[in-house]
């Protein structure tokens, strides 16, 4: 035990050194000895440390290394093991001889391969090497379509409206992509939520209302004619120690297809820093899934961190996968013990690949549309890669009063679950949406970036019983339009002609008026039915995209990186280079690194697409 402890700790030590110390990039492609074809599913490891990568179809791998180097690990079922020191250059290439006699007769005895490895048996505790020995060809993921958003009339369609989106599990999926050097599908890219993976630290609200609104106006970068309005919705932020006591159920997929390392034992380590953050106040229920549905660990207050944490180990996958049984009895045990004056919530961690029972996309949105009546909340994290089904659990979270969040690794977890656990958690307000009308006489058309899965009617924002997003504490929403101005002629836009029947006629108050907008929100608390009503208004008055606030700049620079993965016809010429130099003019403090990263995946992303 003393051994497995010191271990424990000397691999702790190493991965914090290197989070610490200055870093570096390693790219290569992998290939086989006697074919050349290269090999996809390598295990890329940087020896004695938590950190991995592995090789995509086209057997390209990218990983990130101190600057001082270190060995590299390269582990396919079937091959040997080769051992390469990283020297001062940012290119590392292999080649992998067979070892036809290691390679594992069958799934049960993959293990056995771990053994044989023992230079790197240690630190695999997260690799992938069943993945490796079934690394799909094919690919199952499915993603909800996207019709972008197109220009509006300003005149003939004055009115924009959408229900808000603090979701940020796109940003974490296509980081996924990019570090397998893959460009994602763009159906993956939801640039909205790209957008709003970062924490923009608008002022906090000071009045009756639990929010803050913050708006600019400039040129936009990709096209100098037009403009680029950006709005900025903050959640009051309320102390962990004064949120209300916690009534959760963690419903937890324990089917076959969670048998990858990324996927259930990632889940278990990402539900081991949740406990950490449990109150004595807090109680927990866990319910699992396969074939069937069940109840594990009946609600037990967070003091007894050491029962949860043991129910969550003795977890094992196998079977069929009834989600629809697991959420109906999820939601009958959070009902159950159902806490009036505290916080109600399932979390449901999953592939999103749901076969028995109830599993289509309309029949999830019918169950979970029932269900949340009850005031459950949901949050949805999701696992894996290959068979991911992320329209399922968008939809899930979409209409469960919910939030959804992809985990792809540890840092992850921990930004989901530690550094935001109030705003995962505890929602402050529901069924949030926010309404512009353009002012015609200011603008010529208007188009919303991003949100296309969000949209509503004009005519639902007043509507008490048409369901919207939900805003956590401390959480932020971002949203840009971009804007043709009067006497702006664009290629974009090409307005349609005069009515026969009827007159679109202007308030000749527009004319004088010098406010290019009215932005209204409307949300409910989350024990309320009925909702409020909050005004802003933006006048016309531009400055210069140099002078705007690094927010403004930083998410115009996050949203052109969504457009361009998107191949949107908006972005016009603009280049990643363009992106990544905005965006390391506008980082700002960026203490918990998450710009320093999207600036690394982008100069990442601009080499793989160099390279086609």
């Amino acid at each position: 035990m003393k051994t497995k402890m010191f271990l424990l700790t000397v691999l702790a030590l190493s991965d914090l050194a290197f989070t610490l110390g200055q870093q570096r990039v390693i790219t290569g492609t992998v290939t086989a000895a006697d074919s050349g074809k290269p090999l996809s599913g390598v295990s890329v490891a940087l020896k004695d440390t938590h950190t991995r990568s592995f090789t995509n179809a086209h057997g390209y791998y990218s990983i990130t290394v101190p600057d001082a180097g270190g060995t590299l690990v390269f582990v396919l079922a079937g091959m040997k093991t080769k051992e390469v020191r990283i020297g001062t250059g940012n290119r590392v290439d292999v080649t992998l001889h067979n070892d036809t006699a290691n390679l594992p007769e069958r799934l049960g005895t993959t293990q056995h391969r771990l053994k044989d490895q023992p230079a790197v048996q240690y630190n695999m505790s997260f690799t992938n090497v069943y993945e490796a020995v079934h690394y799909p060809n094919w690919n199952t993921e499915e993603y909800e379509g996207i019709n972008e958003n197109i220009f509006h009339d300003a005149l003939r369609n004055p009115l924009s409206t959408f229900s808000i989106d603090v979701d940020a599990a796109s940003y974490s999926n296509v980081r996924r992509f990019i570090n397998y050097g893959q460009k994602p599908p763009k159906d993956a890219v939801r640039i909205e939520e790209l957008i709003n993976y970062f924490d923009y630290e608008y002022p906090q609200p000071s009045g009756e209302h639990p929010f803050s609104i913050t708006t600019e106006i400039s040129e936009a970068p990709w096209n100098r004619n037009h403009k680029l309005v950006h709005i900025g919705l903050q959640g009051r932020r309320i102390p962990t120690e004064n949120l209300p006591p916690s009534n959760l159920v963690f419903l937890i997929d324990v089917s076959g297809s969670m048998n990858e390392p990324n996927k259930l034992p990632l889940l278990k380590a990402s539900f081991r820093l949740l406990i950490n953050e449990l109150r004595p106040q807090d109680h927990v229920a866990i319910v699992v899934y396969a074939g069937a549905a069940g109840l594990v660990l009946d609600p037990t207050p967070g003091s007894e961190k050491e029962k949860i944490r043991a129910a969550i180990e003795r977890l094992e996958a196998g079977g069929s996968t009834a989600g629809g049984a697991g959420l109906r009895l999820a939601y009958a045990t959070a009902k159950k013990y159902f806490n009036p004056k505290g916080n109600n919530r399932v979390i449901l961690a999953t592939d999103g690949d749901f076969n028995v029972g109830e599993s289509s996309n309309a029949a999830m949105e019918r169950l979970i549309e029932e269900e949340r009546k009850s005031g459950v909340f949901l949050t949805v994290l999701g696992f894996g890669m290959g068979n991911y089904k992320d329209s399922k659990m968008e939809t899930l979270a979409g209409k469960g009063n919910g939030n959804y969040a992809y985990i792809d690794n540890m840092n992850e977890a921990r930004k989901v679950l530690v550094n935001e656990f109030g705003g995962t958690l505890f929602t402050i307000a529901k069924d949030v949406k926010l309404q512009v009308e353009f002012n015609a006489a200011k603008v010529k058309a208007y188009r919303l970036i991003g949100y296309e899965n969000r949209l509503l009617r004009g005519e639902d924002f007043n509507n008490d019983k048409k369901d919207a997003g939900d805003l956590g504490s401390g959480h932020a929403v971002t949203a840009l339009y971009e804007i043709i101005p009067v006497g702006v002629d664009s290629e974009f836009f090409q307005p349609v002609d005069e009515l026969k029947y009827q007159q679109q006629k202007m308030n000749p108050l527009a004319m004088k008026s010098d406010e290019l907008m009215t932005v209204k929100f409307r949300y409910k608390k989350p024990e309320e039915e009925t909702s409020r009503l909050m005004v802003h208004v933006l006048t016309n008055k531009p400055m210069p995209l140099n002078k705007t606030s690094d927010n403004f700049r930083w998410s115009a620079a996050v949203a052109a990186f969504g457009m361009l993965l998107r191949e949107s016809e908006y972005v016009k010429r603009f280049t990643y280079e363009e992106v990544i130099a905005m965006a390391e003019g506008a980082k700002g403090p960026d203490n918990d690194g998450y710009r320093r990263e999207f600036i690394a995946m982008a100069r990442t992303l601009s080499g793989i697409t160099a390279r086609k």
